[in-house]
């Protein structure tokens, strides 16, 4: 009997009923999990990249079409900026009123520009409930500080930033009347003063909002730039841009963005374009010229 319960184990099948991984494998599992995100990753980032790029290209042809509506309506492009006298210096001093505010009709805010006394500048104490009045439309979605800069307590005068400029002229200089751009001081430019045509001529372009900026309702730098050297984008993603200037108060500076490569503009057709960051410098300033007297160009 004993030799027979003996004999029936030996012929019983082995089964081995294993209810978890082994260390090894659990190993294994994850190092193969942390590849794939490693792997995913930079897809995954290019991709809301992409998206942030493809939203800023949408604020920037918004801005560029409620241009075109204000030129339908008074058959010129808005004024850069409104002052009695110039250059324009990056100060709180005198009206300063920028060319955003005349457009405020055409991006939905007519509140805003009903609330706006144009008479009494762009710093005037009555009109600080426009001033620090943040517009969606003026942030760039790429640019890691769009919060902090939409803060009106960030900035010089408590001033709303943006990131959307105007071209007042193809090289470093000082905001003026004499300017060669499409928005300057007390301008009013109509499509017959583009020699060069509307399609290779600059109207906007994207830019780093300084710290102490004077906000979007002033004509200074904080709106106008111009074709010069493009401003390099910021090493440090969590700094606000503190671009160096030679002159303070006269100072302009370029257009730049948060984008690798390059930055969106709006020419004054309308059409909005992505030029790299080496674009060919004479070509680019080309572009900030509305009437240089020389073939037109591409790019």
């Amino acid at each position: 009997m004993s030799f027979l319960m003996s004999q029936a184990r030996l012929e019983k099948p082995f089964c081995n009923h294993r209810k978890a991984f082994t260390l090894v494998e659990l190993l294994v599992v994850i190092a193969i999990i942390g590849i794939l995100a490693g792997l995913l990753l930079p897809a995954i980032q290019q991709a809301r990249e992409a998206a942030r790029r493809m939203s800023c290209s949408n604020n920037i042809m918004q801005l560029g079409l409620a241009v075109h509506h204000f030129e339908f309506n008074h058959e010129h492009l808005p004024s850069g900026v409104l002052n009695p006298d110039g250059p324009i210096r990056n100060e709180p001093i005198g009206k300063h009123v920028s060319w955003i505010v005349s457009i405020l009709p055409h991006i939905e805010q007519s509140a805003a520009y009903k609330l706006f006394d144009q008479s009494l500048g762009a710093y005037d104490e009555r009109n600080k409930s426009v001033r620090t009045h943040p517009i969606q439309i003026l942030v760039c979605p790429s640019n890691p500080n769009r919060q902090l800069l939409a803060n009106p307590d960030r900035h010089l005068t408590g001033s709303s930033a943006t990131h959307y400029f105007g071209c007042h002229h193809d090289s470093e200089a000082a905001i003026d009347e004499k300017n060669n751009g499409l928005l300057f001081l007390n301008s009013q430019i109509r499509f017959s003063d583009m020699l060069d045509g509307s399609s290779h001529t600059i109207l906007l372009g994207e830019g780093h909002a300084d710290e102490d900026t004077l906000g979007w309702v002033s004509g200074t730098r904080s709106s106008l730039r111009n074709t010069g050297p493009m401003e390099d984008r910021p090493r440090n993603r969590n700094a606000v841009p503190q671009p160096a200037k030679p002159a303070v108060s006269l100072f302009v500076g370029g257009f730049g963005s948060y984008h690798t490569g390059g930055a969106s503009f709006v020419f004054a057709d309308g059409s909005v374009r992505f030029l790299s960051s080496n674009t060919d410098k004479t070509v680019y300033q080309r572009f900030g010229n509305r009437a240089d007297g020389e073939l037109p160009v591409s790019q």
